[in-house]
This record gives C-alpha cells, sequence and structure tokens, in this order.
C-alpha cells in the first residue's frame, strides 16, 4: 500500500477498524458471563461491578500517561504493541482461579489497551482534515459496536457450550495474529499533515512544511485552562460514559434476570439492536457533524448534544418496560444517537487542539470518561441494584445524558469559534515564517 494513493487513508481507518473490533470484543466478553462467574465464584452484584469498574479504573488513571506517550513515540508501534499486551491478557484471563486473580487480569487489560485511542485517533487525524474527520473517525466507531456484538454474543455462545474460559483464549488468540498482519502495511505519517493540507487549501502559508513539536504535560496543561470547549467536552465524555458503561457492565445480566434470556440471548439482545442502529448513527453523525462543521465552528459539538440529549429518555424506557418490543424499540432508538455523538467524540476536539497534542488530549478525555464517569458506574449501579433493584438502578443513570447535553451546548454556542480561531491563527503563524 502507497500512502501517496489519496485512498490510502482509508485504508488506514480500515487496518484500525479490526483492531479495535478487538479492543472491545475482548472487553466486552467478561459481561456477557457475569451470571457464570457469580456462580462459579460466589460473587454479588457489587463484586461484579468492581470487576467492571476494575478495567475503567486502571483504563482511566493510566490514560493521560498513555496519551502524552504516545506524543512521543511513533503511533504505529503503541497501537501494535498495545493490541499484543491486551489480547495475552486476555488470554492469561482464562487461568483465573478466584475473584482476587480475575479482578488483576481485568485492570490488567485496561493497562493494555490505554494506549489505543489516543493512538489510533492521533493517527487518524494526521490523514484526515476537516472536510473528512468526522466522517473517518465516524467508521472508525463502527467497530465499536460490531465488537461489542461479537464480544457478547460469542462469549455467551461459547461459555454455554465450553466453559467461560474458552471466549477468553478464542479473543485473544485472534488478536494476537491480527498484529502479525497488520505490522506489514500500517505507515507512521507526518504529525499535523493534515492540518498543513487545510492550511495550504486555505492560502495560510504557501506550502510550507511545519516542524514537528514535543509538547510538555505543563505546556499542556496551560493549553487547556485557556480552552473552555475541550474542558466542557471532557466533563461531558465523563457523564456519557458513565451510562454508558452501564449499558456495557449491567444489561446483559438485567435482561437475563427480568427476561429470563439465555446467556447468549441476553448478551446479544443487550448489544445487537443498539450497537447494529449505531453503526448507522455514527457515518450518518458524521457526515451531518462535517457538513455543519464547515458552518460553524462547533458544528461537530452541537450534532453530539442534540444525539445525547435524544438518548437520555429511551434509556430510561429501556429499563423500565417490562414489554420485549418496547425494549427492543429504546434500544434501537437509542442507538440511533449514540452513534450521534460517538462518531464525535475525538474529532470535536481535535478541532480547538494542536496536533503535537492530540495523543495527550485523547488521553485525559479517556481519563475524565473512564476513571471519573465508567470507573465508578458499574459500582455504584451495582449498590444500588443491591437496594432498589436493578430496573431501578439503570434507569437514574439516564440523568447523565442530559447533563453531558446541556454541557455540551454550551461548548458549541458559547467557546467553539474562540477556540478553533486561535488554534488555526498559532499553526499559521508558526507555518508561515518557514517561507523566508
Amino acid at each position: 500500500m502507497n500512502p501517496a494513493n489519496r485512498n490510502y487513508k482509508w485504508f488506514v481507518v480500515g487496518m484500525l477498524w479490526w483492531i479495535a473490533f478487538f479492543n472491545y470484543a475482548d472487553r466486552q466478553a467478561v459481561y456477557s458471563v457475569f451470571p457464570l462467574l457469580a456462580r462459579e465464584f460466589h460473587l454479588t452484584d457489587t463484586q461484579l461491578g468492581m470487576l467492571g469498574s476494575s478495567f475503567a479504573w486502571v483504563y482511566g488513571i493510566t490514560a493521560p500517561l498513555a496519551g502524552s506517550i504516545v506524543d512521543r513515540v511513533r503511533r504505529k508501534t503503541a497501537i501494535l504493541s498495545g493490541l499484543q499486551i491486551w489480547s495475552l491478557v486476555c488470554m492469561a484471563t482464562a487461568f483465573s482461579r478466584n475473584f482476587v486473580q480475575l479482578l488483576l487480569f481485568r485492570g490488567a487489560e485496561g493497562l493494555g489497551e490505554t494506549v489505543y485511542f489516543p493512538a489510533s485517533m492521533s493517527l487518524v487525524s494526521d490523514y484526515h482534515g476537516k472536510a473528512t474527520r468526522s466522517r473517518a473517525m465516524g467508521t472508525h466507531q463502527t467497530s465499536v459496536y460490531v465488537g461489542i456484538i461479537a464480544g457478547g454474543y460469542f462469549s455467551g455462545l461459547i461459555a454455554e457450550h465450553f466453559g467461560w474460559r474458552s471466549s477468553f483464549l478464542i479473543f485473544g488468540g485472534c488478536g494476537v495474529v491480527l498484529g502479525l498482519v497488520i505490522r506489514r502495511f500500517l505507515i507512521e505519517p507526518r504529525r499535523g499533515a493534515a492540518d498543513l493540507a487545510d492550511l495550504v487549501e486555505a492560502g495560510a502559508n504557501g506550502g510550507a512544511p511545519r516542524p514537528e513539536h514535543r509538547m510538555s504535560i505543563m505546556d499542556f496543561w496551560r493549553l487547556i485552562r485557556r480552552n473552555p470547549t475541550v474542558l466542557l467536552c471532557m466533563a461531558a465524555f465523563m457523564c456519557e460514559n458513565f451510562t454508558a458503561m452501564v449499558l456495557f457492565t449491567w444489561m446483559p445480566t438485567f435482561l437475563y434476570r427480568k427476561f429470563h434470556m439465555s446467556l447468549a440471548i441476553a448478551a446479544l439482545t443487550a448489544t445487537l439492536y443498539i450497537q447494529i442502529t449505531s453503526m448507522l448513527g455514527s457515518p450518518l453523525g458524521g457526515w451531518l457533524a462535517d457538513t455543519l462543521r464547515k458552518r460553524m465552528p462547533g458544528g461537530r459539538i452541537l450534532v453530539q448534544s442534540i444525539g445525547i440529549f435524544f438518548e437520555a429518555p429511551f434509556a430510561v424506557l429501556c429499563a423500565l418496560t417490562g414489554s420485549v418490543e418496547w425494549l427492543i424499540a429504546s434500544l434501537l432508538f437509542w442507538g440511533i444517537f449514540k452513534g450521534f455523538y460517538e462518531a464525535n467524540i475525538f474529532a470535536s476536539v481535535f478541532d480547538v487542539i494542536r496536533p503535537e497534542a492530540r495523543g495527550t488530549a485523547t488521553g485525559f478525555m479517556n481519563m475524565m470518561g473512564w476513571l471519573a464517569g465508567g470507573g465508578s458506574a458499574p459500582v455504584v449501579v451495582g449498590i444500588l441494584a443491591d437496594r432498589l433493584g436493578l430496573s431501578n438502578a439503570i434507569a437514574i443513570t439516564g440523568s447523565a445524558y442530559v447533563i453531558a447535553s446541556v454541557l455540551l451546548m454550551v461548548a458549541a454556542l458559547g467557546f467553539a469559534r474562540r477556540d478553533t480561531e486561535r488554534m488555526r491563527a498559532e499553526l499559521a503563524a508558526e507555518a508561515i515564517p518557514l517561507m523566508s
């Protein structure tokens, strides 16, 4: 594959699509076998919630460091090394003999996976500029939905026939093989290449190349302190991921208990409907965001705000309905609007973050989303479920979506234009002197 080929930037998205597929399939596999783990290790709902949170805690704590490392090393190396590590940890989980070992392996998998999104999103942003960035990241995001479906369903199916340990061995082994294959074809781009092309197209620098920079953590903190758009997007991601993590961790068990489905069918129902419509909503949300971004700097964020606002009522309906038909309908609509938000998580932030800081920015986004949001959600819902019942516990979390929508609306209409123009002016000012 030749990176000079204008289609290569979409081949990159395709290769990363498969890596992200296993990123989510591996992490989703455990949730489908919660009932089997509870039976074998005599676990309470609170302990099951801790299994879900252990991944998110480690993932979130290490995310800023992973993002900072990504901004200093070849992203290809970071992506493929991370793939090998989390795949091996996934396989090792099969050898757990007690709750503590399960907890440690789940945490270790979070450590392996934390480098992927900072590295991959930074890499994609250097192949795709403002005209196609949301579509590229929205297309990449569909791998998350397929991975959740496959990881959830096949983990439950394999567990029913061969035991829960077999699914971890199979998913982890496939990831190891994938890494060996993709290593031959993935090519590292120059940082800021797409943004430079955008400036050239706008006549800002006459084609002069911009030198690569390395931004320290202190410089990054100074950058985001004067960037309300980034801070609001991070806070919204924390709220969104709180409820999304509940969907990942508790929905299969909720359906298994309330509707008396088998493990495989509960896992399939919890993932299939919402993820299929998310696969439709994500590219549509990416296209809409790219289109609206041409008209206003906060266009991507506005699409996110609208999407997440309409997620809230369907999340509550899903938790409280006693009808399978209404359950499926709520999951389908929930998924469409979920895709609108998730297609633009990182594309929105990259509109106001310099290229050399995008790995670090993604790392801090993941820290907020997974440590403060996703890390607390499984345990909080587990504790509430022991007291109020699982249906009521899940329904309560829908309020986090409304809060996130308000935060994003403020960012889109109040700060995005100023922060976007400041970043573009800085990049243009650095590039222009190179003409002399």
